[in-house]
């Protein structure tokens, strides 16, 4: 057993399986901004239709979508997510064929998409307390991008581009070397799976 374990974590910390899990949550993340684009779309050209993930009260695409937070920029953000997810698949699989870009690269895509996952957060936020619905395609994207921005900051850690003092950034490589990312990570989307049951319980299955 103590032999498996130890397989499993020296295949964690290779480029192929942090840039690999990368790219799949960034094309999941990819799909996703793009179904929700075309459902904006079409509900611009028709309020009223009737999308495929309105399950109930809950579970209702058609009440995010049309709330304000859903295009807080004028736009809907669906389309962040297009312009945004293509930027991280050249990132994972230039690096997966061998590519080692700049530390300041490097840093600028982790203070980036930081920005990307607190806006992704923000909006979970507000559907889960404010419109009151929440949206499952959303949902996915939140999840995906939680999984790049922390394959980001692994590889970004282990490799040190993130210009940080010495000493944190020692005690930081030690966290990622000893798998402390991963708990992390597992125990937050747990909390965020566990929030969205005791808020609406049985009313996700109704």
């Amino acid at each position: 057993m103590n032999a498996v374990l130890t397989r499993l974590r020296t295949v964690r910390h290779r480029d192929a399986w942090i840039y690999g899990t990368t790219l799949v949550s960034s094309v999941v993340s990819l799909f996703a901004s793009f179904v929700l684009a075309v459902d904006a779309v079409r509900l611009a050209a028709d309020p009223g239709t009737a999308l495929s993930c309105n399950i109930n009260a809950v579970i209702s695409c058609g009440t995010v979508a049309g709330s304000w937070q859903a295009q807080l920029f004028g736009f809907p953000n669906a389309f962040l997510g297009i312009a945004a997810e293509p930027v991280v698949i050249t990132i994972a699989v230039a690096s997966l064929g061998g590519v080692r870009f700049p530390r300041w690269f490097m840093l600028a895509a982790q203070v980036v998409y930081t920005a990307g996952l607190v806006f992704a957060y923000w909006l979970f936020h507000e559907a889960m307390f404010d419109i009151g619905a929440l949206c499952p395609w959303c949902l996915l994207v939140t999840v995906s991008t939680t999984f790049v921005f922390a394959g980001l900051t692994h590889v970004n850690v282990r490799d040190d581009n993130l210009y940080l003092p010495r000493r944190v950034q020692r005690r930081l490589a030690e966290a990622v070397e000893a798998d402390l990312d991963l708990i992390a990570v597992t125990i937050w989307l747990l909390v965020v799976a566990l929030a969205v049951v005791l808020k609406y319980g049985p009313a996700l299955f109704a």
